[in-house]
Formats: structure tokens, sequence, C-alpha cells
């Protein structure tokens, strides 16, 4: 963002040479800084709300967190992995397929293997409106109605906007 005001400021700057002068040029610099401003928890919280999202605030200190309801989705070793090598390949081939297309259309945030060999295989976080809808996308993939995994979903707050550091 901060890149783009300053190439706005550049490009307005260099206007002034075609007749505008500083006050109109800052004007026009002030009303792009408005358009790009974030909206507020609160408004964020809204619109989330009337999406169906849950959502609550929570103030600690300085700052207010935005928490919103996810559903982690354990990804775990199902009752049928005794498909041959290339069976197997295929069907891990339409999960990751499954997970793109879960992730590009907006369903997910997280996924990822574990780096162990236990019945836990992986993890999905979905933002999805409701528990009910986790699992029904979950269950769609390829794998689960293998057999080869097994899913379990719960509940799961964190703050909008939360990064893995």
């Amino acid at each position: 963002m901060k890149k783009v005001l300053l190439l706005s400021a550049i490009v307005l700057l260099a206007s002034c040479n075609n007749g505008e002068s500083r006050e109109e040029v800052a004007e026009e610099l002030e009303e792009q800084a408005d358009s790009l401003k974030l909206p507020t928890n609160e408004e964020q919280a809204d619109n989330l709300k009337k999406d169906g999202y849950e959502v609550f605030t929570y103030k600690e200190g300085d700052t207010t967190y935005l928490m919103q309801q996810y559903y982690i989705v354990f990804l775990k070793s199902g009752k049928n992995r005794s498909q041959d090598s290339t069976e197997a390949a295929a069907i891990q081939e339409k999960h990751m397929q499954h997970l793109n297309r879960m992730y590009e259309e907006g369903f997910t945030s997280l996924t990822g293997p574990m780096g162990d060999d236990g019945e836990l295989r992986g993890i999905v976080i979905y933002n999805t409106k409701t528990q009910a809808e986790a699992d029904s996308l979950a269950k769609l993939d390829p794998a689960v109605q293998a057999g080869r995994l097994e899913v379990e979903v719960h509940p799961w707050w964190v703050a909008k906007g939360g990064k893995l550091n």
C-alpha cells in the first residue's frame, strides 16, 4: 500500500508541472489514501455476521482483536489403505487437486501434511459458515471417498488476519 501511495505521489507531483497546484495534488493524494483505508474491526465483524460467519471482538490492552470461527479438519488414516502404488498415486493426485480447488475457491486458508507417518496425516483449516459445510467439503475429497483418509472436524477460533511466523 505504501508503494502505491508513493507512486501516486510521484505521478501527482510531476503533474504539478501541468498546471495543478501543490494543494490540488495534496487533496487528490488524501482522497486516494482514504479510498485505501481498511475497514475497522467493527465494520469487518458486521460484514462477516451478515454473511453468516461466527465472530466476536475482544480487547486486550490497546489492541482489539476480531475473532472468527474457522473449522480445523484433521485428516486421519482411513480404514482402506490397501490400494496398490499406482492406485494410491492416482488417489493422491486427485486429493491434491481437491485441496487446491478448495483453496482457490476460498473455502480453505491453510493446508498441510504431518511430518511423521502416524495416524494423523494432515490438517486443513476451512473458512466456512458452518461446521456441516466444512465437513461436507472435506468429505468430497477423493482420498476420503476412497477410504484412504477419514476426517474429524472441530470449530476453531482465530484472530482475523492472523498469520504464521
